[in-house]
This record gives structure tokens, sequence and C-alpha cells, in this order.
């Protein structure tokens, strides 16, 4: 293990909740290391390259204004980019900041979209190996948004194109998302038709007017019960399908009935992928119950966190229980995690799940429980921060993504604090291998101090 001294000063105000930006540590491509985007002073962030042995390459410092927010964060080959919001009276725009990773040299800021104070936050996407950026903004009426429009940008910040997504034809819809893929398509992912339909729109880089829709109905009236989708995650995955999970729940009382998967494939003919929806029935209340040691009757504070794919094309979709005890101030909990497992053509194979009980102030409750996913071959490892038999650590589990067999979880021995002051940061968690974990928390010994931790387990 190697160990030196991290800077960090958690948010203040509304966006020590904000999740905008919950990765803050990106392994580079070619395997030399990493970036961090680390906040060191109320006025500013900073960019730090760090070799493989935690060696810092260089620094380069951010400012932030204080009208001004943090966006998003991605790298691509050559640059890191930090991309800030910026609101007055005047108006709001988001900006970015491209580092260069070989030099740490910083450009001017770039505004990249613009709207007006009353419009809603404009957005952004960076597609998974940074080499696109999209920038979009909302046109509403009322709480309905009627078009977005976008500009695509490559890694340098340079302009490529702009379009306008139109919804006038579709009626009322919730929850629009915009992804950008590596080739710079771009999809809008909605949940429509009264939360019943997942639909997803593609628009191809350079095309004026191709638009393919593909959209599948997972909520509806089943024995006379309407059910409509009560949480839904959608990802852009590395076989370069986007994949949907819905949890679906009783409209009436609120009560989960199913987990429905979908996997949208356009190449070719375009298709979609509707798997065997998951019930929540008795039987599996009874395993949850089992698991967490609780009387469980209904399932309750249940969001979906991860879909992973691994290499043999296993999808596994991760939920976690989450839930405050009532009061923005008052602690959080995360709780056992619900894993289903499906395999290359589709079909449900497994389920598992993992207990843990985890509580945080309110303050830490996004930064420090919860966990972190990574896969590699056909094993995803989860990292949590647990107290186990009154040792509170950072503790790895391995699950076989063909069979759902959970290992048996792995203390890593940083002893971390257990004293609800600033412990671990899970915003810095990142694996640079299947054997090489980085991250930063604050041991238990009477220290105030961070510290970047470089792990390598068995």
């Amino acid at each position: 293990m190697k160990l030196t001294p991290f800077s960090y000063l958690p948010e203040q105000g509304p966006d020590r909740y904000d999740m905008r930006v919950p990765r803050k540590t990106l392994p580079l491509a070619d395997g030399s290391g990493f970036v961090i985007l680390a906040h060191q002073s109320a006025g500013g962030y900073a960019v730090e390259r760090y070799d493989a042995d935690l060696k810092k390459q260089w620094s380069a410092t951010i400012p932030v204004a204080p009208d001004e927010t943090l966006e998003a964060f991605g790298r691509g080959d050559k640059q890191a980019l930090v991309v800030l919001h910026h609101k007055d009276d005047a108006g709001q725009n988001l900006a970015v900041v491209a580092v260069n990773l070989q030099s740490g040299q910083r450009s001017p800021a770039k505004v990249v979209m613009s709207a007006s104070p009353r419009d809603r936050r404009p957005g952004v996407s960076i597609s998974p190996d940074g080499s696109r950026l999209l920038a979009f903004r909302y046109f509403a009426t009322g709480q309905q948004v009627k078009s977005i429009a976008a500009t695509l940008f490559d890694q340098n910040v340079l302009q490529l194109e702009e379009k306008t997504y139109d919804f006038r034809d579709i009626g009322d819809f919730f929850s629009p998302a915009v992804h950008v893929a590596n080739d710079g398509t771009q999809y809008v992912t909605l949940v429509s038709d009264g939360m019943k339909k997942l639909t997803v729109r593609r628009y191809l880089p350079g095309a004026k007017t191709d638009v393919k829709v593909l959209g599948v109905p997972v909520g509806g009236v089943f024995g006379g019960r309407a059910v409509t989708v009560r949480d839904a995650k959608f990802t852009v995955l590395n076989d370069g399908s986007l994949y949907a999970a819905a949890l679906c729940a009783d409209y009436e009382t609120g009560e989960y009935y199913s987990l429905k998967v979908v996997k949208y494939d356009f190449s070719g003919n375009g298709d979609m992928k509707f798997s065997p929806e998951f019930r929540f029935t008795p039987a599996y209340l009874a395993e949850v119950s089992k698991a967490s040691g609780l009387d469980v009757k209904r399932l309750d504070d249940l969001y979906l966190s991860d879909l992973l794919l691994t290499a043999d094309k296993q999808l596994v979709v991760a939920a976690e229980k989450h839930f405050e005890e009532g009061g923005s101030e008052a602690p959080v909990h995360a709780r056992e995690l619900h894993l289903f497992g499906y395999n290359e053509f589709g079909s449900p194979t497994w389920h598992s799940l993992v207990a843990k009980d985890q509580v945080a102030p309110a303050v830490d409750a996004y930064t420090g429980i919860g966990f972190r996913a990574a896969v590699f071959g056909n094993t995803v490892q989860l990292l949590t921060l647990e107290t186990r038999d009154k040792k509170s650590d950072l503790y790895l589990r391995r699950v076989n993504a063909q069979t759902g067999v959970v290992g048996s979880p792995e203390r890593l021995k940083l002893n971390v604090a257990d004293d609800q002051q600033l412990a671990y940061v899970k915003d810095f968690t990142a694996w640079l291998g299947e054997k090489t974990i980085v991250g930063v928390s604050r041991p238990s010994k009477k220290s105030a101090a961070l510290q970047l931790e470089k792990i390598v387990v068995k």
C-alpha cells in the first residue's frame, strides 16, 4: 500500500448533496496513472495528474467564482475536461476548461451553451472515452419539454455540429436525458405515456432528419393493478448498445412490482431485446428478510445504481436501498444491494442480495456510503465502507457474473476512522486494474488529514 497526503474541501450549501460529478478520479487510458478533480479551496478546484505510484506529475488550478458550480468532469486521451455552470441575473451558461494531460497546461474557459436565467439548467454529456462532448439546453412550456437544442464538440472543444430534438409529436413525458456515444451518436431517453413507457430517440452525427425511435411499454394494468415506472436508468455500455432498467410499482400503493430490462440495439435493423420481467414476489421478500435480518413485508426506498456488462455480455443490474431517517439533516442509511444477472440473450439467470448496514450524517451521505463497482472479465468487484466485527474499513466483494455467487467481504486494512467526521470520499475511488484500487480516506488514528491511497489486493 502507498499513501500520500490529500487536500479536500467538502462542498458547501446545496451542492454538498449534488451528484453531478460522482466520479472525481479517472484512470488514464494507457494505464500510466490517473487524474483527479480535487476541491481544495472555496475559490476553486484543481486537476491533478498522478502516476501509478501516487507521484504527482502536475496540478492545474481551476478558479470557480461564487456564482459558478461544477457541472461535469471527463477525460479523453489528450485532455481532461472540466465543465462549469455559471448563473446570474443576466443569464446562465456552461463553459469548458480543457487541461492538457501531458503538460497540465490549462486552456481558457470556452462557453459551449447559453440560456436565459429563467430556463431549465442546461446540461452536458461526455462520451465514455472522452472524445465527444455534447452541450444542450431545454425549451419548455411550463414543466413540459418541447425541444432540446444540442451542440456537439470534439475533445479539443471544437464545434462539430448543432442539432434540435423536437418532441412535439410524443405528448407528455418525463425525465429527458441526453447521452453521447464515442462516435458522436446522440441518444435522448424518456419515460413517456404516463410513466409507462421507456423510449429512446437516436440521432446520428451529421444526419439532418434520420431519427430512429424505439419505445417499449413496461407499465400498464396487470391483474387490475395500474403499474408505472418508479425508477429508471439508461446507460450506453461498452458494446455500443444502450441498456435500460426500470423498477415498476403499483401506482396506488407504491408497492414494488417488478424489474424490467431492455437492450436497445441500433445496429442493423434497429432492434430491442426485452428481457422477461423479474417479479418481486413474496418468495423474494422472504429472501430479502433473510439477508437483512429484518421482517420485510414490502420493498421500500430501492433505487437503481449501476448497469454493468462483462466481457461475455453478461449484464448485471444493481439496485440499493437508500433512505433518510426523516428530514434533510437526518442521518442517511444505505442498506442491502439487490443484484440481478442476465445472460447474453437477455434472460434473467440469477439474483443475489448483499447485506450491508451503512449510516452517515446527511452531509456525508452521498460521498461516504453506498458502493463502487467495477468489472474485470466475468467478475464484478464491489467496494464499500462498513463497520464489521467492530472494524471500520473498506471491504471488497467479488461477484461471479455468470452464477451470482458473492464472495466473502475482504477487509482492505486501511482502518478507516469511525467518528462521524469525514472519513472516506468514494468520489475518488477508482480501479487502475483488477488488483489495484486508488481511493481517499482518513485513518482511525487521531488525525484530521485525508490521504490518497493505492491498495493492491490479492
